[in-house]
């Protein structure tokens, strides 16, 4: 019963896991209809990937026993792709600093995972230690994609606003990380549930700020430069009519004098 349970869970995992991966899809169509990254930060699929490569190689028969994690090698294999897609794009469409640092970040993702699994494979030889490794490289690359968000969340809370923090993205997290916590307790693995156990609460407080601010729209500001051009125009053709006509009576003026005299 608690394995077919454990089994459900997976599976319902999964196809949470793999809307929150997927949400972004509207977002970098946005990105490629404007041809502008604009606020979008690359942080959360930077890290996003590491979370990937890293749960993917922990599922797998060389640090799992056997097939006991399958569930996680699917959809985090499908991950992968889509994450790298992202990171793909986002540098094409970015400006140059953006483009350093989403380069150097996912650099630094790569050598992280290769030693990880380099160290994994030819340092240990049980799957107990490898487990603990991976896992514990796992656990912080979980915790940091969760937390992610806090960036997009400070701005939420500046602009009053949640135009760059879609609605699908926080609900699909807070999905996704309720389910492998349920996962990770039920096959008692603390090395997956414990990272969706900050997963939670974050992901539940995306939507709270998603619900005080989702009606609210961030204020653009006005073009006032062209107004002020508008109006310094409209006072010097002012001052140049009122300089013409007191220069003509001065000429007038004159001119009346001389006559006379």
């Amino acid at each position: 019963m608690i394995v077919m349970l454990h089994l459900a869970v997976g599976l319902m995992g999964n196809a949470a896991s793999f809307l929150l991966y997927a949400a972004p899809i509207w977002t970098f169509a946005r990105v490629i209809r404007k041809k502008s990254t604009e606020e979008f930060s690359s942080v959360p699929y930077v890290i996003s990937l590491l979370n990937c490569l890293m749960y993917t190689w922990y599922g797998l028969p060389v640090v799992s026993h056997e097939w006991e994690n399958f569930p996680m090698i699917t959809i985090n294999g499908l991950g992968i792709l889509l994450e790298l897609s992202f990171i793909i794009i986002f540098i094409w469409f970015a400006s140059r600093k953006q483009k350093l640092k989403a380069g150097i970040m996912t650099t630094a993702v790569i050598i992280i995972f290769s030693i990880t699994a380099l160290i994994s494979t030819y340092v240990f030889h049980d799957h107990h230690t490898r487990k603990e490794l991976v896992g514990s490289v796992g656990l912080i690359a979980s915790v940091a994609m969760y937390g992610s968000p806090l960036v997009v969340m400070k701005k939420v809370i500046e602009t009053k606003s949640v135009e760059y923090m879609p609605f699908s993205l926080s609900f699909f997290s807070f999905l996704a990380s309720a389910l492998w916590m349920a996962y990770g307790l039920l096959g008692r693995d603390l090395l997956i549930a414990a990272p969706n156990l900050v997963g939670c609460p974050l992901g539940a407080l995306q939507l709270v700020l998603y619900c005080k601010y989702r009606n609210r729209v961030m204020e653009e500001p006005k073009p006032a430069q062209e107004w002020d051009v508008e109006k310094v125009d409209k006072k010097t053709s002012k001052h140049v009519q009122i300089a013409v006509v007191t220069t003509d009576e001065n000429i007038n003026g004159k001119k009346s004098q001389i006559i006379n005299s």
